[in-house]
């Protein structure tokens, strides 16, 4: 694959675009470092965060803001190298690649997220313009076409020199965050950039109301739509809800978060969800519901610890405990991409049904308006330097850090790599 002139990719994508004509960029190599100012202890931050303060509060004008997306093959032919990128580093052939790629070859090779995400930056940029508020969106992927590069060039092409990130995943953990932001300072290195673009982080938002919204409904809506279809059913006894995330190495889950705050076993990671699930539960008047926190799309060796219990055990489990009904409820997960459509939707649903239960799986967040607002809210955090006491969060861990602390959310396995938008390392 050719590399693209990343001084013109910007002009390149938009003309590309306007015809019709495929683009393809190429994954940044990783960042030997991380430009970081005299004084400053957060690599390429704008100076209200070089001090590396928990919340900022000094108001920020950004240029712009930039959408980072995880990325997701778009044909056939995508798919491995696709993969490639995601499985960058472990020295994985093509032929075990090959082995999972099944779930996008049912999909004739195509993953939803990129569209998903094309919906987001449009609804994002709806919502932008209804309260005038004028920054353009920028949308750049961790793995795939468009990338964080192509994205970055396309500011640098606008005369945009601060940036305010947010990242399509809402929770604390190395996939979740610290490789976003490890990826934002491939990007700047890749282009040359590091001294003229600076990059902050919106906080992790999975305690936000916009987010927590859209799951309320969700969960309710569910719990009616069984009762429904089986005017029998008592919920309190026969219903039971699973909220899902992916899994990661338990190691991994152990280093989410600020070792100081104590989170325990899971980490923050774990603690986020389950104290997000509480929420859920008590404000769809479904507190008496039992509920469960299950995992999902696990990869790695058997020999590795990853978090449990796997949905499909759990589902598995039901029958036993007396329950005839099951709400699935994709917690972990801002769109419909790949891992609820396969996972939820084929995998676990036709678990629910092998066990004789009946089953509804709610929607994501999508382009849900209160999902988006609140995104904007969360950069209108940032460019009004709003005070932390005035910063809404649905539950006694949030609201979370603009700027991440210095060692959380370590890659157990490769250990720290420059990334932005936090202290070092």
């Amino acid at each position: 694959m050719a590399a693209v002139n990343l001084g013109s990719s910007g002009a390149d994508r938009q003309g590309a675009d306007a015809t019709g004509t495929a683009h393809r960029g190429r994954k940044p190599a990783p960042a030997a470092s991380a430009p970081c100012a005299v004084g400053a202890i957060v690599p390429g931050a704008t100076p209200a965060a070089q001090g590396g303060p928990e919340h900022v509060t000094e108001p920020v004008a950004y240029d712009a803001i930039l959408l980072a997306g995880f990325g997701g093959p778009e044909g056939q032919d995508d798919v491995i190298p696709f993969l490639r990128n995601v499985t960058s580093g472990r020295g994985i052939p093509d032929e075990r690649l090959e082995e999972v790629a099944h779930h996008y070859r049912h999909f004739g090779g195509t993953s939803p997220i990129n569209e998903q995400n094309r919906q987001l930056k449009a609804a994002l940029e709806a919502e932008l313009a209804s309260r005038g508020i004028d920054l353009p969106v920028l949308w750049g992927n961790r793995n795939w076409d468009p990338y964080l590069n192509d994205a970055l060039a396309e500011a640098n092409a606008a005369g945009h020199t601060k940036l305010i990130a947010i990242a399509t995943s809402a929770y604390s953990s190395y996939s979740s965050c610290r490789q976003y932001r490890e990826d934002f300072a491939d990007a700047l290195a890749d282009t040359d950039l590091g001294d003229v673009i600076r990059i902050d982080k919106v906080r992790q938002f999975f305690d936000h109301p916009g987010f927590v919204a859209p799951f309320v409904e969700g969960v309710r809506d569910g719990i009616v739509r069984l009762v429904a279809a089986d005017p029998a059913l008592n919920p309190v006894t026969d219903v039971e809800v699973l909220f899902a995330t992916h899994s990661i190495p338990s190691t991994d889950a152990a280093k989410s978060g600020p070792a100081e705050r104590g989170f325990g076993e899971g980490g923050a990671y774990a603690a986020q969800h389950r104290a997000v699930a509480e929420v859920v539960m008590r404000e769809a008047g479904a507190s008496d519901v039992p509920w469960q926190l299950v995992y999902q799309s696990r990869s790695g060796p058997p020999s590795m610890p990853w978090l449990e219990p796997d949905i499909n055990d759990a589902i598995a489990e039901l029958p036993a405990a007396g329950r005839k009904a099951v709400v699935i409820v994709p917690l972990g997960f801002v769109s419909d991409h790949m891992e609820v459509l396969w996972d939820l939707d084929n995998e676990a649903l036709e678990t629910a049904g092998e066990h004789g239960l009946a089953a509804v799986r709610v929607p994501t967040p999508g382009t849900h308006p209160a999902y988006v607002a609140g995104l904007v809210d969360l950069v209108l955090e940032r460019v009004n330097g709003t005070p932390v006491a005035e910063r809404p969060a649905k539950t006694e861990l949030g609201p979370w850090y603009d700027v991440c602390r210095p060692g959380c959310c370590e890659n157990v396995r490769l250990g720290f790599r420059p990334a932005l938008a936090g202290i070092a390392p």
